[in-house]
């Protein structure tokens, strides 16, 4: 898997905050889009530790399917999935979606 483009893979980022998620966005130069999931469930549930991650790649597999998209990834095939822990721990895992 070569990367050239942030933007073009999908993102399940751990919510700590919306300050971690503009961050996240600003440094990576991503699309606002690229984590809507994210969002809006940290938006209708809160921080809900480690337990986010499984709502949002639920809600990314609802709306791509809603949305009629090729794939569970929002019509992408590789993404990423990443949480935050105290201190600087980054705990990262590479995604692969499956067809809808």
């Amino acid at each position: 898997m070569n990367i050239s483009d942030y933007n073009s893979i999908f993102w399940i980022a751990h919510p700590g905050g919306p300050a971690i998620l503009d961050q996240v966005e600003q440094k990576l130069g991503l699309k606002a889009e690229k984590m809507k999931a994210t969002r809006d469930v940290l938006n209708d549930y809160g921080n809900m530790s480690s337990a986010c991650v499984l709502f949002i790649l639920d809600e990314m597999r609802r709306k791509s399917a809603e949305n009629r998209l090729k794939t569970t990834g929002e019509g992408l095939e590789w993404g990423v999935l990443f949480g935050f822990r105290t201190g600087l721990t980054i705990e990262t895992v590479v995604l692969h979606s499956v067809p809808i």
